[in-house]
């Protein structure tokens, strides 16, 4: 490999980021709060790093596949690490292990928090834990790769080791089409929950950090209490409507805004999906009333926006979710686990690997009724090659066995194993709360410092898809 090319592009990476710090910078300058220093500081910092290699690598085209997968994986660390930067020079409960969790959380969207008093915190350092979704919602590199010119050949091996290969095979464009793509569809979305938002009495601070969280499916919230703060059934119709369309492949998306509707609608994916998140509601709904609350409405009210907030990856909350009764709950342990599309920006195992795998169990029950038969996977009427269905059935397994561990070793070091097992459910599907002592309304402070570092981990596992991190971490030992 060579270092000095990946210097070059980690040095893109660290400028983006120090741009946006400047941008929360800005805002505390106005607000006049306290986290001015930290975030000034840290910008300049991190863009005198960043700009070196640029001015004194030569520009190139031609990167390895090895030097992409590095890149990638070496940009989402130091992103983390120079993201806990502003937070623990701010102090307060940022110990250096807290920060790293908020900054992992942010960035893979998984809105994870250890924070008890969110309202405490300077403007200026809320706009930039917001960012870092904004940021890793579409992914760190995804967004260097749209905005540096002349990236050509080095674009595409870049793209194939961030974007999920499921994704790759659905977007069926060139690589800077597909680009451009997700960020025309990305930047829309955000534009216009922001103005919906504006219409229904938030401030323009309150607007643009939801609708950050919201499209990146993240779920930070500048309010201790996420979107119950508001308690406004017109709002929360709002973020619904959209974390629906954030957890759609994006490539959908464009095609129906340009006179496609029809492509949306015959997606065999997009009809499980929302088809699941329908029968969900109606099923929690019905075990919410007369358990938890008196009224069908209500009922019908909190049980909608936390199955969708949950089956987006998005984590925010109106109602304290730990207090329902089991039912409803193992369904929202499901929809941790599975989530939405691939293609968007939500997490978890996707929409795409569980129909993989249950017609891979339907292929297998009809060979052994035919052990002569000749049968093809199919989806929305595409034969779908056997490698691609091997490598979702693969990856599902290897999924769980990352959570299963997980929440083994969190029990170990004393975590109970509903918070064990939730938590590790979040953190792997980058979705945010969990049950127990992690649930809805509460936080991650009380896991013990091991215990952040693991799900830390665990986070990064899930928002780069397990093998990009594995294949980082081994690259040695699988040559």
């Amino acid at each position: 490999m060579r270092l000095r090319i990946i210097l070059r592009y980690i040095g893109y990476v660290l400028l983006f980021n120090a741009l946006f710090m400047l941008i929360s910078a800005g805002v505390s300058f106005f607000e006049g709060d306290s986290a001015l220093l930290p975030l000034l500081f840290t910008s300049l910092i991190t863009a005198l790093i960043g700009v070196f290699p640029i001015i004194y690598v030569p520009a190139t085209e031609n990167i390895h596949n090895d030097e992409g997968l590095f890149i990638v994986v070496a940009g989402w660390l130091l992103s983390s690490l120079i993201g806990a930067l502003p937070y623990i020079m701010w102090g307060g409960p940022f110990t250096f292990t807290n920060a790293w969790f908020e900054s992992v959380s942010g960035f893979t969207t998984t809105g994870s928090s250890i924070l008890n008093n969110i309202e405490a915190i300077p403007a200026g350092l809320l706009l930039w834990r917001s960012t870092t979704h904004f940021i890793g919602g579409i992914g760190i590199i995804v967004f260097m790769l749209a905005v540096v010119p002349s990236t050509g050949q080095a674009a595409m091996v870049l793209y194939r080791n961030e974007i999920s290969s499921l994704a790759v095979e659905n977007f069926r464009y060139r690589t800077q089409k597909t680009l451009q793509i997700i960020l025309i569809v990305y930047f829309g979305l955000i534009v216009l929950e922001t103005i919906s938002l504006l219409i229904l009495g938030m401030s323009f601070f309150d607007a643009i950090t939801h609708s950050f969280a919201t499209v990146a499916t993240g779920g930070f919230s500048p309010k201790d209490t996420s979107v119950a703060f508001f308690n406004n059934p017109a709002i929360e119709m709002v973020i619904m409507v959209f974390m629906i369309l954030s957890g759609i492949h994006f490539a959908l998306i464009f095609l129906a805004i340009t006179g496609r509707m029809d492509l949306l609608w015959k997606s065999s994916i997009v009809r499980y999906y929302i088809g699941a998140l329908l029968v969900s509601v109606l099923l929690v709904t019905i075990n919410l009333h007369g358990n938890v609350y008196a009224n069908w409405l209500d009922a019908l009210r909190f049980g909608a926006f936390q199955v969708i907030s949950l089956g987006t990856s998005t984590g925010f909350a109106t109602t304290d979710s730990n207090i329902w009764p089991g039912f409803s709950k193992l369904i929202l342990i499901f929809f941790s686990l599975q989530c939405a599309c691939a293609g968007s920006t939500s997490g978890g195992i996707k929409v795409d690997r569980i129909i993989l795998t249950l017609k891979s169990i339907v292929k297998h029950l009809k060979i052994m009724f035919h052990p002569k038969g000749v049968f093809a996977f199919r989806l929305n009427k595409t034969i779908i090659d056997n490698s691609i269905v091997e490598a979702g059935v693969v990856y599902v397994v290897l999924y769980l066995l990352v959570v299963f561990t997980s929440s083994l070793v969190l029990t170990f070091i004393g975590v109970d194993i509903m918070s064990a097992f939730s938590g590790s459910v979040a953190a792997m599907g980058n979705v945010g709360p969990g049950f127990g002592m992690v649930s809805s309304l509460s936080n991650f402070s009380q896991i013990p410092e091991m215990g952040k570092w693991i799900l830390s981990v665990v986070m990064l596992l899930g928002r780069l898809e397990i093998f990009a991190l594995l294949m980082f971490l081994c690259r040695r030992a699988l040559r």
